[in-house]
């Protein structure tokens, strides 16, 4: 798997192109999502950066052999870390996460490839906690 430089916008969109191609299906919903949303402007590409991007991903994981296409996430647990471990700063972090999980609802299914990416960015930033917290809050107020 090739390297990006920490929080580098390739880093970023690889992330949220293992996310759309996680279940085994880019779809066209998720497509008109990503150029709906500008993602690649939002991470900092241009648009055909991040075409190139998602390319390489599939280049990468079928030269490693981990592209296998079922109902779960392409890539094994040590990948994923060193996918993760690339972005560390906090704020890029919750953007491409926020994509990622808008990315996925965009077929109005999660599937299980996607929720695996969703939960291994949760568990390996630590933003697990935040978002439970966040959510406990939210109920605290509307209870009030």
């Amino acid at each position: 798997m090739r390297r990006y430089a920490p929080n580098s916008p390739q880093a970023a969109a690889r992330i949220v192109a293992l996310t759309v191609i996680a279940d085994g299906d880019v779809g066209a919903a998720e497509l008109a999502l990503l150029d709906e949303l500008a993602v690649h402007r939002q991470l900092g590409l241009e648009r055909e950066a991040l075409h190139a991007v998602v390319d390489q991903l599939c280049a990468d994981l079928l030269s490693s052999h981990q592209l296998a296409w079922s109902d779960t996430c392409p890539v094994d647990e040590y990948t994923l870390a060193e996918l993760m471990g690339e972005i560390d700063d906090p704020a890029l972090r919750r953007k491409v996460l926020g994509l990622c999980v808008r990315l996925a609802e965009a077929d109005d299914l999660v599937a299980e490839g996607e929720s695996g990416v969703l939960m291994a960015a949760m568990a390996h930033w630590g933003l697990n906690h935040r978002l439970l917290h966040a959510y406990d809050t939210g109920r605290s107020r509307q209870a009030a």
